[in-house]
């Protein structure tokens, strides 16, 4: 990934002038008198009151953030083992006095990130999830999601002294594993100190604050309707009302699930380290693929089947004495210790059976933790799941027909950005 500056005009957002308070009309009857000359008069000067002490309230808060909010730009970084996500907001509201007032660091900078969708081959702006004309902090503006491939971090940080990030004297808020691995590294490559936050916390965060903010276009959270055919479940969106309890999967290179019960009460279940890092390694290894994307094109285009030993392939005819469907997955890869099995077999074959076995294993421990905690509504989160519909149907599926219809698997759009999401909140809100 090459971030290269650009050096193009800026265009900048509309200007916002505060309004003024009214001022006082000393004709008017009764106005600011001790004893008002009618009743009419008396209503009019207390409503006139009334908008004035309002106004007034308007302007201390509006004085208030300023006084408390990190200055430009605002920046949330999830790093994880996988994929850094990064969320950037771009204010909208920008004065004449700010205009005249901001730095070139920062308007290059506020310029590269938004006039660009590819950061070189592997940054990724994904324009379909941004949010427009959103209230952060007092402030009105866009909020941007872009991603890389963790291993492409240097030169992010070479990006940011390039363009003197740290000249502008800003917090740069992480969360994930990597705001700990690559903290010297910010700080000896980019002349950038790391705040540090936990990760669970910015997770949850996240998906409460991105929930609670969508109001109009596509809905945040969804479901699969009919998820026992595969072929022909259709997706479909899902208000969260009454948020708790609800139990949070988190599926990046590995997988954490939450058990949600407050915005402020929720723990750590349990978790599994075969996640998406698994499914990726795997593939590369069976089918010498090397990105994510083109993996889950193996799989779609594979048949696990033929990978796979089967129930039926166990028990014949007589496996629904089990209570299990025929073509339940008994042993992954079972096929596998036949050479001749091997010789038939397509790396496609092998892409679909490694997803297979990764999504049926995260569906099952998750189904165990629900009945544990006794949730009937999970939340599948994490990169794992970007542009990954066959592993979502898989899941829908496991959720109802392990729990007979009890368990409904849910989805958001945002997938995996929402610890960022949360970092950011730390950056404007660190109490």
């Amino acid at each position: 990934m090459a971030f290269n500056q650009r050096d193009d005009d800026i265009v900048d957002g509309e200007d916002e002038t505060p309004s003024k308070l009214p001022r006082c009309n000393k004709e008017m009857p009764g106005y600011f008198s001790n004893e008002p000359q009618n009743e009419a008069a008396e209503s009019a000067g207390r409503a006139t009151s009334e908008r004035r002490t309002s106004n007034s309230t308007a302007w201390h808060r509006r004085d208030s953030f300023k006084k408390t909010r990190p200055p430009f730009p605002w920046f949330g970084m999830d790093i994880g083992g996988t994929l850094v996500k990064l969320v950037y907001f771009e204010p909208k509201d920008i004065t004449t006095e700010e205009e005249q007032e901001e730095v070139e660091n920062l308007r290059s900078i506020r310029h590269y990130l938004t006039s660009n969708t590819a950061y070189g081959t592997t940054g990724i702006r994904d324009v379909h999830l941004e949010m427009k004309d959103l209230s952060l902090c007092g402030r009105t503006g866009n909020l941007h999601f872009i991603r890389f491939p963790t291993h492409d971090l240097p030169v992010f940080m070479q990006m940011g002294r390039n363009k003197h990030f740290s000249s502008l004297h800003t917090t740069l808020c992480a969360t994930g594993g990597g705001a700990y691995k690559f903290e010297s590294d910010f700080r000896t490559m980019a002349d950038l100190e790391l705040h540090k936050l936990d990760e669970l916390d910015c997770l949850v965060r996240g998906v409460l604050y991105i929930d609670s903010v969508i109001t109009s276009g596509p809905s945040e959270c969804y479901y699969f309707e009919n998820p026992s055919d595969l072929d022909h479940c259709a997706q479909k969106p899902y208000t969260l009302e009454n948020d708790y309890p609800l139990l949070l999967v988190n599926i990046g290179s590995g997988v954490s699930i939450l058990a949600v019960y407050s915005e402020n009460n929720y723990k750590r279940v349990t978790g599994t380290s075969l996640g998406g890092g698994t499914f990726l390694g795997l593939c590369c290894l069976l089918t010498g693929c090397s990105t994510f994307e083109e993996a889950l094109e193996m799989a779609s285009q594979g048949e696990s089947t033929h990978v796979d030993k089967l129930v039926r392939d166990i028990y014949g005819g007589d496996y629904e004495r089990f209570g299990l469907p025929g073509w339940t997955v008994a042993s992954s890869f079972g096929s596998m210790m036949f050479k001749e099995k091997r010789e038939s077999v397509s790396k496609e074959d092998l892409a679909r059976a490694t997803l297979v076995t990764i999504t049926n294993n995260i569906g099952s421990i998750t189904r165990m933790c629900a009945l544990n905690e006794n949730i009937e509504r999970v939340v599948f989160v994490g990169n794992f799941l970007r542009v990954n519909i066959l592993s979502m149907k898989l899941l829908a599926y496991a959720m109802d027909y392990w729990s007979n219809g009890q368990l409904k698997a849910l989805f958001l759009r945002h997938e995996g950005y929402f610890g960022a999401v949360g970092a950011l909140l730390g950056l404007l809100h660190p109490s």
